[in-house]
């Protein structure tokens, strides 16, 4: 059972939730770019949340071999072919018959697509995920590929293809507010409340690895070297040009320019869809105690 990208008019990447725990040999833990998207894709079809699933930017073609069932999650997009149905929680799920062609159109960056039964993909270090700074993992699709889909494991949840539902076109948001928890060098700079007062734009320059942002520059009060430490992602670093720099998920292990904040999870997955030009505001996350 298998599907054929028959067209691609972007970028397309096999992702699951990375490999974690090999930050000691400079291995970044990568996986999607929006986690949550990823499990609600995979979830809606019966499979693991962690299963491998494509990261689509731009557009695609998919060629059915066999009946299946796929589900898209992410930015919106617009898809032909297909009977459609969006399940609780918004997500699209489509049935698709043998000889088939589904086609995207996405109003947004990074569509994710999961198939019933899960895509069969090769493992490095136990993941699939291709990782854009090292190189690790399958290599991005390519028109022509053949993508080989796993053996049903999992109950599917209770849908109707036959009542149709047209996918809707979206907009990005106008505004995205992302939570930030302050630190762990947030006093190396001294007028982080700028971080937090204005409104800051996604800049040209912005990838898996990071994104750089344009607004007011962070000044740093403390100009001596830092040691390189780790990385997360989600992380806010101040290079010495003044503009926050936000780590995605295939960011380096280790860095020497100091992290302000790091965003909360929600906001990580968030900012997966932002184009350049999407305006952000931070606002101060708390940790809870217990």
């Amino acid at each position: 059972m298998s599907l054929t990208l028959t067209q691609l008019g972007g970028l397309a990447l096999f992702e699951d939730l990375g490999r974690s725990g090999y930050a000691d040999l400079g291995v970044s833990p990568s996986g999607a770019a929006n986690r949550s998207a990823l499990a609600r894709a995979n979830l809606a079809v019966g499979n693991a949340a962690g299963a491998p699933a494509l990261e689509v930017i731009g557009t695609c073609r998919l060629l059915a071999h066999r009946s299946a069932i796929l589900a898209l999650a992410g930015a919106p997009a617009v898809v032909t072919g297909g009977k459609q149905q969006r399940s609780a929680d918004g997500t699209l799920v489509i049935a698709v018959a043998a000889g088939e062609e589904i086609s995207l159109r996405p109003r947004g960056i990074r569509t994710y697509i999961a198939v019933r039964g899960g895509f069969e993909v090769p493992r490095v270090l136990g993941s699939a995920s291709h990782d854009t700074l090292s190189g690790l993992g399958p290599p991005p699709l390519q028109e022509g590929d053949v993508l080989a889909i796993g053996t049903e494991l999992r109950p599917l949840r209770t849908i109707n293809p036959d009542h149709a539902a047209p996918q809707s076109a979206g907009a990005p948001a106008a505004l995205l507010v992302a939570s930030v928890y302050p630190g762990p060098r947030a006093n190396w700079v001294g007028n982080l409340g700028a971080l937090f007062d204005n409104e800051y734009r996604v800049s040209d320059l912005a990838d898996r690895i990071g994104i750089r942002l344009r607004g007011p520059r962070i000044l740093r009060t403390r100009q001596e070297e830092l040691p390189s430490e780790g990385i997360v992602r989600g992380a806010i670093q101040i290079p010495p040009s003044g503009e926050p720099l936000i780590f995605g998920p295939d960011h380096p292990t280790t860095g020497g320019y100091p992290v302000v904040g790091v965003l909360a999870p929600a906001a990580v997955d968030a900012l997966a869809h932002a184009a350049p030009g999407q305006v952000i505001r931070f606002r101060r996350a708390r940790l809870r105690t217990v």
